[in-house]
């Protein structure tokens, strides 16, 4: 394998991506100092940067971000999906500016340095998505430092020895640490998040969480729910003693091979009660292993707000949000198992049915946050499931 490229330092930089395959792209940094490595893919959406940030399914992962202005509406405490950022950085075109935004109360740059998150900025994006879709979701290391200083041959090494998401499970590092209700439905400007939704007339839904994103809980909630949510390796006995009225399986980052190795019995269990069963995400993927199929790891996954799925009951296409970088290979379904969505990008799986249990999963996040709001039916059709 070849040395670093050796492109010279251009003046004023202070940040830079090192590749695996040596590559070495210079630009300017922002947030945290240090560096931190990865897997670097590039995300589609529009709007929503704080959520994708904060989505604990980017565990591992250094964000390029496709749209050039990130950062002009600033940040605030409303839009995250979890306290604290997951994604390791993020990549963008244009310079961060002064937040225009009567919702934000701080700076991105701030926001970031706070959450000890390394920015890098000035850097052709384009040219970059061009290099994942063409060659794959590299490992790399993303660095800041103030005075531009960097020991390119050590971060190169740091790119070449981290492992890859393939056969890591990240699940049981974004998990909860105990259980707890879920309080508060969908966000809405005024009110802020509303609806405790914990009576005890509402169905009961026990909620895995694989690294889950705040907004599932709250269309939970929206839709009728009273959640409960319980850490990845929660076991059978302990999930049946809140007496639920169906399952859900969260999103999440990692293999879900890996995950899948305490995660699916416990599934399997689940299924056998007969109960209704949603899983969306990691949680899509989990179903999938739970009941004999297989999942791989994608060239470049799929990561934006603009993915067109098709269902295929009706022909409808969706405009969905997406997040992931494993698939569930259709041709390893068992007869039991129906595909019910198809990924109308590149012809993966994106849903699935069994025939002989009330359980469903979709690959895509109906929540959206952020997204289109396309699939919410689907939180209704479990509920109405449960009911």
């Amino acid at each position: 394998m070849a040395d670093a490229t050796p492109t010279p330092m251009p003046a004023g930089a202070t940040g830079v991506l090192v590749l695996a395959s040596g590559d070495v792209i210079w630009g300017r940094g922002f947030g945290a100092e240090g560096q931190a490595v990865g897997e670097v893919c590039f995300h589609t959406a529009m709007t929503g940067y704080q959520e994708i940030m904060t989505d604990p399914s980017f565990a591992g992962q250094i964000i390029n971000f496709t749209f050039p202005h990130i950062g002009n509406v600033g940040a605030n405490p409303d839009d995250v999906e979890a306290d604290d950022p997951h994604a390791l950085g993020m990549i963008v075109r244009e310079d961060v500016t002064e937040p225009s935004n009567f919702r934000a109360t701080e700076h991105l740059d701030a926001w970031m340095k706070k959450h000890a998150r390394i920015g890098l900025s000035g850097i052709d994006t384009r040219a970059l998505t061009r290099r994942i879709r063409l060659a794959g979701a590299p490992n790399g290391v993303i660095a800041h430092s103030a005075e531009g200083k960097f020991d390119i041959p050590l971060l190169l090494e740091m790119a070449r020895a981290w492992p890859g998401l393939e056969g890591m499970d990240l699940a049981i590092t974004v998990t909860a640490e105990t259980h707890f209700g879920w309080e508060g439905g969908v966000w809405r400007l005024g009110f802020g998040y509303g609806e405790g939704g914990q009576e005890d007339a509402r169905p009961h839904v026990v909620a895995l969480d694989y690294g889950s994103k705040r907004n599932i809980f709250r269309n939970l909630v929206h839709a009728g729910a009273r959640v409960t949510v319980l850490p990845a390796a929660a076991t059978y006995e302990q999930i049946m003693a809140f007496n639920p009225d169906g399952f859900f399986l969260s999103n999440g980052p990692g293999d879900p091979a890996a995950t899948g190795e305490y995660a699916v019995p416990v599934i399997r269990q689940l299924l056998e009660t007969g109960k209704p069963l949603f899983g969306i995400c990691l949680g899509h993927q989990l179903l999938g292993l739970a009941v004999g199929a297989e999942t791989t790891k994608m060239f470049q996954g799929h990561r934006g707000a603009n993915h067109p799925v098709k269902r295929l009951e009706d022909g409808a296409v969706e405009i969905t949000s997406m997040n992931h970088g494993f698939a569930v290979e259709r041709e390893t379904l068992p007869e039991n198992a129906r595909e019910t969505h198809v990924s109308l990008f590149d012809g993966s799986n994106a849903g699935i049915a069994l025939t002989d249990r009330p359980a469903f999963s979709v690959q895509y996040h109906p929540e959206a946050s952020p997204g289109p709001q396309d699939s919410f039916y689907l939180f209704e059709r479990f509920v109405g499931m449960m009911k």
